[in-house]
């Protein structure tokens, strides 16, 4: 692959289009409250990271953005439509906008990688053309695309389960790509990579915001990640807000008592 190299994070551009907006975003399970009342932006061209402790909140913040679990209270805006004024139609058009890139990989292992980013295409798609044999050209040709710009177009015709764990993340984030985002919910996208992975992995989702316009929410346990390839950083703590500042203005001291 070519090396991808992170460029220098600055404050975000808050003239930018806003991809998502959350406000007064509250969730309980059980007796246990998870978020209470978070609002936060993410604009076009901008990564921003959450970071916090375990049960802060940071994951179901993005589960609730995708429709994943239901908030109890709030709003959540994507690409300028309010989920909960909008149809059931318009609603799932503008969730099918932020694609989402987890922990866990879900690649189909013994599918090619070209094939697996192609499900990324599935919702444009009839039903019957959703076999894998039935890809048309014009899907199988973005799909290379999105392979391409992601370094491993080299790699399209190999299974998806012999690629290593950070080229298989990177065809996870091709496959994002083919359903033709605004934005990419990354949760926790390198926890199970190795430090090199891990540093390609964020440089890439960094680059695709810079270039593509793209918002990109990503949920980190890596705080040096987040400090080099976040344009903004957001602390959770019991899952209130503690801080969201432009990421050359959060001090050491402040992410320390994310974890306190």
């Amino acid at each position: 692959m070519n090396t991808l190299t992170a460029r220098g994070t600055t404050a975000s551009d808050t003239t930018a289009e806003v991809l998502l907006d959350v406000h007064a975003l509250s969730k309980r399970f059980g007796d246990r409250t998870v978020l209470r009342e978070l609002s936060m932006r993410v604009h076009a061209g901008e990564v921003v990271a959450f970071l916090g402790a375990n049960g802060s909140g940071k994951s179901t913040t993005l589960r609730a953005v995708n429709g994943l679990i239901e908030a109890d209270a709030g709003d959540i805006t994507i690409a300028g439509v309010n989920l909960n004024e909008a149809s059931p139609q318009r609603r799932a058009e503008a969730r099918r906008t932020a694609a989402t890139v987890f922990q866990k990989i879900h690649l189909v292992g013994r599918r090619t990688a070209l094939q697996n980013v192609c499900a990324g295409g599935f919702s444009r798609l009839p039903t019957w053309r959703s076999i894998p044999p039935l890809f048309g050209r014009e899907l199988r040709e973005e799909a290379m695309a999105c392979l391409d710009r992601v370094g491993l177009a080299d790699r399209a015709h190999d299974r998806a389960g012999s690629l290593s764990g950070g080229q298989q993340q990177r065809v996870a984030i091709a496959r994002a790509l083919c359903q033709r985002p605004r934005i990419i919910l990354a949760d926790e996208p390198v926890s199970a990579l190795d430090p090199r992975a891990a540093d390609d992995v964020m440089a890439l989702l960094h680059t695709l915001a810079v270039e593509e316009g793209l918002g990109v929410a990503a949920v980190l346990h890596q705080p040096e990640l987040a400090q080099r390839y976040a344009h903004r950083i957001i602390g959770l703590r019991d899952g209130a807000l503690t801080f969201d500042a432009p990421t050359g203005e959060v001090t050491p001291e402040q992410i320390q008592a994310l974890y306190r």
